[in-house]
């Protein structure tokens, strides 16, 4: 069965986003625009969506598609995220206003797939409940080749009642293996590490190694009876996993760089398919250059990753940081001086100095002006 909540305040909420024309809400309304990978067909995160879905253990499960506008209070209060939890900060997390924000997680379709009317009446019949899950979330995020502020995620949830079987770690590995082995084929190797998630107890997660090396690709554990409750479910058990699509996709086709997925030049976009190993068809050069400045000790850098996206945009391939230290003397005991290098690369044609420097020079004006900072 497929279940698609209503939007209806979310449709509310971004009418009101529509006629707001500052930074933060402009960069909401582009991440908001951009395309969901995982719904696209000739993406290769489409296949790895279609391919989990086919795995046994998941193959009756519900799918629900849930709003990219969730409220904070059922994304973090009703999951256990502690108050000072660091998903909560808005230096992490993209807030629309102070009761909502965009997706930061998957697992948030809990909430909305056992308040739906249909599973209502299942439970009431003491029926078991599985469900999955997928699509765009979005967090504040560092600017390198593996990582970007809007990815894709996929979970999948599976509840019985307690009076028909309770379900223990065991339950959980082999469920955990059979998705794992339904990826990556019944020979690879795994291996399983504690983890730990405020909604899950216990939890895991499940490495792969691939090339010699161990590699994370999902995680899992069981529901939180508290958790459960807040949702107003009482007397179910179960498993719960979870995965980023860019990185079995990476994997899959030796990706260098996490920009790739979102390529439309053709010589790209005709190799990203599973198992294909990817050849670059230019590696156009990069350019380097600093900034460096002194400002409030409340700098967070990952708003400043936020405002060198929303400048430079995807020309920007990576932002290191080379230094950072503090004197009260020489900038003041509030003051703190950062240093960055950024690293400029198109994936599409060769950059030349003129442009950088334009952008670059664009970076530095808007940085003073955002962040009121002292550029060095």
């Amino acid at each position: 069965m497929e279940i698609k909540v209503d939007t209806t305040e979310q449709e509310q909420i971004l009418v009101t986003l529509s006629n707001k024309n500052d930074a933060e809400s402009l960069r909401i309304k582009r991440h908001l625009d951009m395309p969901d990978l995982s719904r696209l067909e000739t993406s290769p995160l489409f296949q790895i969506v279609k391919n989990t879905r086919n795995i046994h253990i998941l193959k009756d499960f519900d799918n629900i598609i849930i709003p990219e506008i969730v409220p904070v209070d059922l994304s973090f209060d009703l999951f256990n995220f502690a108050s000072n939890h660091p998903a909560r900060s808005k230096s992490d997390t993209y807030y629309l206003d102070e009761k909502n924000i965009l997706r930061p997680h998957d697992t948030v379709m809990w909430y909305y797939y056992l308040n739906n009317k249909d599973i209502k009446k299942k439970i009431k019949n003491n029926e078991k409940l599985g469900v999955i899950c997928y699509g765009k979330v979005y967090r504040k995020d560092e600017i390198d080749r593996r990582h970007m502020n809007i990815f894709h995620q996929m979970g999948g949830l599976y509840l019985v009642p307690d009076s028909k079987k309770v379900l223990n770690l065991d339950d959980l590995k082999q469920a955990l293996v059979e998705i794992v082995e339904g990826l990556f084929g019944k020979e690879v190797k795994y291996r399983f590490l504690d983890d730990t998630f405020p909604y899950t107890d216990p939890s895991l997660q499940i490495e792969v190694e691939l090339d010699g090396k161990w590699v994370e690709i999902m995680g899992g554990g069981m529901p939180r009876k508290d958790v459960l409750k807040n949702f107003g479910l009482e007397n179910y058990n179960g498993w719960a996993f979870g995965f980023g699509l860019e990185r079995l996709a990476i994997i899959s086709m030796n990706l260098p760089d996490i920009r790739l997925l979102w390529s439309q030049d053709e010589r790209v976009k005709k190799q990203l398919v599973l198992g294909n190993v990817y050849r670059d068809v230019s590696k156009y050069p990069a350019i380097i250059r600093d900034i460096s400045f002194v400002v409030d000790k409340t700098f967070s850098p990952n708003d400043y990753f936020d405002l060198v996206r929303d400048v430079v945009g995807y020309l920007a391939e990576e932002v290191s940081l080379l230094d950072e230290y503090e004197n009260d003397v020489k900038f003041g005991a509030d003051k703190k001086s950062y240093a960055y290098r950024i690293t400029y690369r198109s994936l599409e044609k060769t950059l030349t100095d003129e442009e950088v420097n334009t952008l670059h020079k664009e970076l530095e004006e808007k940085t003073r002006e955002i962040f009121s900072v002292m550029i060095r």
